[in-house]
């Protein structure tokens, strides 16, 4: 059994017990109070550990190991750091009742299903940096696809009439644990903002490792045209929010859109491949 398996279980672990004491408090109060600087700490130390699980899994000295498993770890795992940043500013504790669960199903299914493929010519430096910059943006606009979805979850929510608090379900308590959505629409758009540029670095050097190892700026397959479709996307939101105020459904669209793009660019295909045609 290899060290990034026994990591990632370690991860989910730890990212259980976290979720396990908010939901349960959650339960018993029936809101969610300020984290306080153990919680926070504690929270970090599962971070650390992941990442660590990371490194082991996909890291080698002259080569990369990608898997849909692992991509989705990395997301959720870049999607917890953005949080943990942004819980020092501001308070936006009710995010962790979704964030930590979903952290524990993914740092689960990377030790479960380790399955991927070593990336040719890995070795070569640009190539390398490309692939790991690339990922990093994969797992920011995933985290902004899924922060787009709970923000429109809340937004419905807030429409509805008022329950009792007595009487209110177990996803109304959550939703109403949430940050106002003034403050959501800012910290997606922070994070789309940061995952923009991630992907436009990706991009700069995708073309750069292509001119090397091919020398075509970029390879026409369907993985290029699908993450300049995103990047188009999201460089389109951004403008559109600065131009003309997009906000509310229109930017949510925008988001899911270019995530769905940027899924289609990877995690689709590998997914197909590697579960039901068994191939690398």
């Amino acid at each position: 059994m290899s060290s990034g398996i026994v990591f990632h279980a370690v991860a989910a672990l730890a990212y259980a017990v976290l979720g396990a004491s908010m939901w349960r408090r959650l339960q018993r109060a029936g809101s969610v109070e300020q984290t306080g600087k153990i919680a926070r700490l504690c929270l970090l130390g599962a971070l650390i550990v992941h990442g660590y699980a990371l490194r082991e899994s996909m890291l080698g000295t002259d080569h990369i190991f990608i898997g849909w498993a692992l991509a989705l770890s990395a997301a959720l795992w870049l999607g917890l750091i953005m949080y943990w940043l942004e819980s020092l500013f501001i308070r936006i504790d009710g995010v962790q009742l979704l964030l930590l669960p979903a952290a524990t199903l993914a740092a689960l299914l990377a030790a479960l299903f380790p399955q991927g493929v070593i990336v040719p010519h890995a070795g070569n430096p640009w190539l390398r940096i490309h692939l790991i910059i690339a990922l990093a943006a994969y797992g920011l606009i995933t985290i902004a696809a899924l922060h787009a979805m709970l923000m429109a979850l809340l937004d419905r929510h807030l429409h509805r009439p008022l329950d009792a608090p007595a009487s209110r379900s177990i996803v109304g308590r959550v939703l109403d644990a949430q940050p106002p959505l003034l403050v959501q629409e800012q910290l997606l758009f922070r994070i789309i903002f940061i995952g923009f540029l991630v992907l436009s670095a990706a991009v700069a050097t995708g073309s750069v490792a292509s001119i090397l190892l091919t020398g075509r700026i970029l390879p026409f397959d369907h993985k290029t045209i699908f993450t300049l479709l995103s990047w188009l996307t999201f460089g389109g939101l951004l403008v559109g929010r600065q131009a003309r105020g997009w906000r509310g459904r229109v930017a949510l669209r925008w988001t899911v859109a270019g995530f769905c793009f940027l899924i289609l660019a990877y995690t689709g295909s590998r997914f197909v491949l590697e579960m039901i045609l068994h191939r690398s």
